[in-house]
């Protein structure tokens, strides 16, 4: 039974430590936004959608802990939290998506600190109750693409965890599992941090969709011997073009799916769009720490000394990609026309 990611409550956001799982189900209790920040940094939480909410609850926290009723100190050192929260994760852009909304509310002449407090709380509220009507969008979108008696290859984890409720990329497999119920899921591990094993298999085992995990290098296998019919993966930041960065490994099932002729699809909401950056290759790319890679769930595998690269991050072109499933429709190519064009009709409605 899925749960909710992330949440505000009594002046605290709760989120589930997903670092602990599937061994334990852990709750942790951030009283202020250093240790929002920390969770983030140390993927406690993660997934674009959930860290945006994270980033936002953040904000709020600090709202709420700033000890003055003076407007301008108030708002220096709210400027002090974003800073800190913008600085945990360079590449989802969902982070600075919400912290520019808090922005703009405190960008706005309010009658006193106390006001302030409560609006930054409602927006961060706002941006999670959103989040959660925008990943029901994309799943009841996503379902036309699929047929009864799909296996979809999945890689690392757009599910509940991902997000704060029901998921993208999985998001769009429980929309298809309930629509059309004869379904199987391939789920890659996604090393270094099992992503794919740890919390992808997870979510599918104990909701009883049926699911095989496999090695990440085992999807090409699958593929030529035509196991898999769809891929559908999230994503971390989507560029004008339609590039997307996504998790390590990303490019490389993409690269396999066109060379079986496999549809490839990106499940991910519209504000991981980031339209001011023009292809993937500007998309800045986090990398991680070595021990992510030579250890496993504490365990040692390889040399201390030995040297490691560890992006967390790939980008995949927009011309391995089948079609982008958001929660304003199925967009698909050209994307550099098509995402515009979304966008600005969904401007045009709400003016």
């Amino acid at each position: 039974m899925i749960r909710k990611t992330i949440e505000w409550k009594d002046n605290r956001v709760l989120m589930i430590d997903q670092r602990k799982l599937p061994n334990e189900f852990e709750i942790i209790s951030c009283k202020d936004y250093h240790e929002v920040a920390n969770a983030i940094k140390g993927l406690a939480i993660r997934g674009a959608p959930a860290i945006g909410a994270a980033a936002a609850y953040g904000m709020a926290l600090a709202a709420f802990n700033i000890k003055t009723n003076n407007m301008k100190d108030f708002l220096q050192e709210l400027e002090k939290a974003g800073k800190e929260l913008s600085m945990t994760r360079p590449t989802a852009v969902n982070l600075f998506w919400a912290l520019n909304r808090v922005k703009k509310i405190s960008d706005v002449k309010t009658n006193s600190v106390e006001e302030l407090r409560n609006n930054i709380l409602a927006e961060a509220e706002k941006i999670a109750e959103q989040d959660i009507e925008i990943n029901y969008m994309i799943g009841h979108h996503g379902v036309e693409l699929f047929d009864e008696g799909d296996n979809i290859l999945t890689h690392c984890n757009a599910g509940s965890l991902a997000t704060v409720y029901y998921g993208t990329a999985l998001g769009v497999v429980r929309s298809v599992y309930n629509k059309k119920k004869n379904i199987k899921v391939f789920i890659d591990e996604t090393r270094p941090v099992l992503q794919g094993a740890r919390l992808t298999a997870w979510e599918l085992f104990s909701e009883k969709i049926p699911a095989t995990l496999i090695c990440d290098s085992t999807a090409g296998f699958l593929m030529s011997q035509k196991k898999i019919d769809k891929v559908v993966v999230g994503a971390d930041r989507i560029s004008a073009n339609g590039d997307v960065a996504n998790k390590i490994g990303t490019y490389s099932i993409s690269v396999l799916a066109k060379e079986h002729n496999i549809p490839f699809y990106i499940a991910a909401p519209f504000s991981t769009i980031d339209f001011s950056i023009k292809e993937g290759a500007e998309i800045p790319i986090e990398e991680r720490d070595k021990d992510e890679v030579i250890n496993i769930m504490g365990q040692t595998i390889a040399p201390a000394g030995i040297d490691v690269y560890n992006p967390a991050f790939d980008v995949t072109p927009c011309k391995n990609i089948s079609a982008i499933i958001t929660e304003k429709g199925i967009v698909r190519p050209p994307f550099l026309l098509n995402l515009r064009r979304v966008s600005k009709e969904n401007y045009e409605h709400k003016i």
